[in-house]
């Protein structure tokens, strides 16, 4: 299991292990964002950003959907 880096802030930790918590590890499973808030019990507005910052830095992916986006760890 690969370490989380250190070069993620707490939020964005948190947002990633939520992630795979709900078992969001590949695309076919991937979830939403309101998945990840349900989770690990933080607002909307912190897990949007998280989330964006962590597609960024190449954590996670994001596929844009119908209803809403899925996202997926891919690191």
């Amino acid at each position: 299991m690969i370490k989380v880096a250190e070069e993620l802030t707490n939020q964005e930790k948190q947002v990633y292990e939520g992630l795979k918590k709900v078992g969001a590890t590949a695309e076919e499973k991937m979830k939403t964002a309101d998945d990840v808030m349900r989770s690990i019990r933080l607002p909307k507005g912190i897990v949007n950003n998280a989330l964006q910052s962590l597609i960024k830095k190449g954590y996670i992916k994001r596929v844009a959907r119908e209803k809403s986006a899925g996202y997926f760890v891919v690191k």
